[in-house]
């Protein structure tokens, strides 16, 4: 199948998300700057969220571009990513409200994760499509930042879990971070790809 209609509806879940997240910031009362105090938990959750937003949206669209078709069980995967991605304006409200507090760290962290296995089932199910020898499986490689990125998440959770959901929420930032250089391996693949089209 054409892989043109799942990277268009992916693309706009991803912006419907951005829209319902930033639709959650309230307007301070009172014209001082100092209103702006007491939500800073809110605006920062958001940023976080924003960010990891724009991170999976450019590594998907990086790792189509890297496919060339899809099938059935792609579209299904991809779907059960957009799942777990949908749920972070809800979990980013409830940590941002609660001003980082303790569950809420928590199950924004328990979401990141599921975004994040989500995401490498969505890599496998490509792989699996394509064939081991394909060029996207040899750009994927190791995906040691895939696995750095699970390790982050389960720390942030547990450190949560222990009541120190700010030292938690630091190892999210961390690994939105680690993200935040495009995947290089899928710029070359795309790069070799459309040298190879042009030809």
């Amino acid at each position: 199948m054409n892989k043109n209609r799942l990277e268009a509806f992916s693309d706009g879940v991803l912006a419907i998300i951005i829209t319902i997240m930033v639709l959650e910031l309230k307007v301070p009362h009172g014209e001082d700057i100092t209103a702006l105090a007491p939500l800073w938990p809110t605006y920062l959750s958001y940023v976080l969220s924003f960010v990891y937003v724009g991170i999976y949206w450019n590594n998907h669209h990086h790792m189509m571009h890297a496919a060339r078709s899809v099938n059935g069980t792609v579209l299904w995967a991809n779907l059960h990513l957009l799942f777990w991605l949908s749920l972070l304006p809800f979990t980013t409200g409830w940590m941002g409200e609660n001003h980082f507090g303790r569950w809420p760290t928590m199950l924004y962290g328990f979401n990141l994760l599921l975004c994040a296995i989500a995401y490498v089932v969505l890599q496998a199910t490509l792989v699996r499509y394509h064939g081991m020898q394909s060029p996207l499986a040899r750009a994927l490689g190791r995906d040691l930042k895939g696995k750095a990125s699970v390790v982050g998440y389960l720390l942030g959770i547990v450190l949560a879990a222990l009541d120190w959901p700010h030292i938690g929420a630091l190892f999210f930032v961390a690994v939105a971070l680690l993200w935040l250089i495009p995947d290089r391996r899928m710029e070359r693949l795309a790069t070799a790809a459309q040298a190879h089209t042009e030809e």
